[in-house]
């Protein structure tokens, strides 16, 4: 019997998303033909555009359908930069968290190496949390050269929430468009995209109970946006490709079934997350929690510790054995030899970095699942720091 412990990764299907995925996989029409079908497969574009921009507090005509979350930051980051450049040319600076997740990162570094670009790290403290002191200070040194900011709604690792409120506020008095990927919160956190003030909100169907492959920049209207993908011009002419229908009418399912259900899932789910977090504190009494220790100030399903002596992969692998998923990080950077950016921007040392894991809860999550998982714990740590003083001392050896 598996235990699944990686959430934040991918979530199952809702059963309703499931079915309406099912019904349109069926039906064909392209939403971009004028006949009968491709009216229908239009019609269902736009109920689902209308259904997802009520779910999150904004107008249907600035929901863009993306292949995914990761196509929508990259909008974001690409788009807004060079709309801005072309706009004022003093606009280099792009503003990114440095917690951020790679599908932001990236792209913001790409922009660096091969569109002029000069990236700011905005640093934060030792829960994961960006400093508004410090994004104060770099908008009233650089404001008039900054391009857009992008801070996400809750760190995908650590489970942070951010202070957005702040970082719209500081960036308004510069005229500076703010982006936040929502991917984590929408569904665990209140998130409505009006009253954020932000300028742009990325999210994503397979976080929410949806399927893989579909998701959704939300930009407000008038701003300006230069096209990542070009082609047929769908979707405000900033993205184009034939739209996938079957995708975004699950998507729009899961979203507002995830949305109705989240007050009660973030005090279910938090309730079990605290468990799971005194249940390893009791098993393995050396771990150290990462993130906020205010519970209150993290996702709900999210517990991100640190084991010391241990490698992370060894422990991911122990544990799998044993019939228990988790991560140690982002999936994204999964099987990659390297710590973890935003444990090393909040501090540790790439000793304490490599020994992490993260558990995140979800729908289908039960209490059994943290008994599963603190009764393997115990003896997967021992096996883990053992082959870890092993391989510390086979490495001293072949040194000497």
């Amino acid at each position: 019997m598996t235990t699944y412990l990686d959430h934040a990764a991918t979530t199952p299907m809702l059963p309703e998303a499931a079915r309406a995925l099912a019904e349109q996989l069926v039906r064909t029409g392209n939403p971009s033909s004028l006949h009968t079908s491709g009216r229908a497969a239009r019609r269902v574009v736009e109920e689902s555009r209308e259904q997802i921009a009520a779910t999150l507090g904004a107008r249907p005509s600035e929901v863009i359908f993306t292949g995914g979350g990761t196509e929508a930051d990259n909008l974001a980051v690409k788009g807004l930069f060079w709309a801005r450049r072309r706009q004022d040319p003093a606009r280099m600076r792009i503003l990114v968290s440095a917690v951020e997740h790679h599908a932001v990162i990236d792209p913001a570094f790409w922009m660096a190496a091969h569109a002029g670009a000069e990236i700011v790290l905005l640093p934060v403290d030792q829960d994961g949390v960006v400093r508004p002191d410090a994004l104060a200070a770099e908008l009233e040194a650089h404001g008039e050269q900054a391009a857009l900011i992008s801070v996400m709604w809750a760190n995908n690792e650590v489970g942070a929430l951010q202070p957005l409120d702040d970082v719209v506020a500081l960036a308004r008095r510069y005229g500076v468009p703010v982006h936040a990927d929502a991917v984590q919160a929408v569904g665990q956190l209140p998130v409505d995209f009006a009253a954020s003030g932000l300028d742009a909100l990325t999210v994503s169907g397979h976080k929410v109970g949806g399927p893989g492959g579909i998701g959704a920049l939300v930009a407000r209207r008038g701003l300006e946006l230069t096209p990542v993908l070009h082609g047929g011009g769908q979707e405000r002419g900033v993205r184009s490709g034939t739209l996938a229908v079957p995708l975004i009418a699950s998507m729009a399912v899961a979203l507002e079934a995830a949305v109705a259900d989240q007050p009660a899932y973030a005090v279910r789910v938090g309730a079990l997350r605290d468990q799971l977090v005194a249940a390893v504190r009791h098993v393995a009494p050396d771990a150290v929690l990462r993130g906020p220790a205010d519970l209150a100030r993290r996702l709900p399903a999210n517990a991100h510790f640190t084991f010391p002596g241990c490698e992370g992969d060894s422990l991911l692998y122990l544990l799998d054995s044993a019939g228990i998923e988790c991560s140690t990080g982002s999936a994204c950077q999964a099987g990659v030899p390297q710590p973890s950016h935003v444990l090393l921007a909040m501090g540790l040392d790439e000793v304490d970095a490599r020994g992490a894991l993260r558990f995140s809860l979800g729908r289908t999550s039960t209490a059994s699942d943290v008994d599963a998982l603190a009764s393997a714990l115990p003896g997967v740590v021992d096996r883990a720091r053992a082959a870890g003083l092993a391989g510390a001392a086979h490495s001293s050896g072949g040194a000497a």
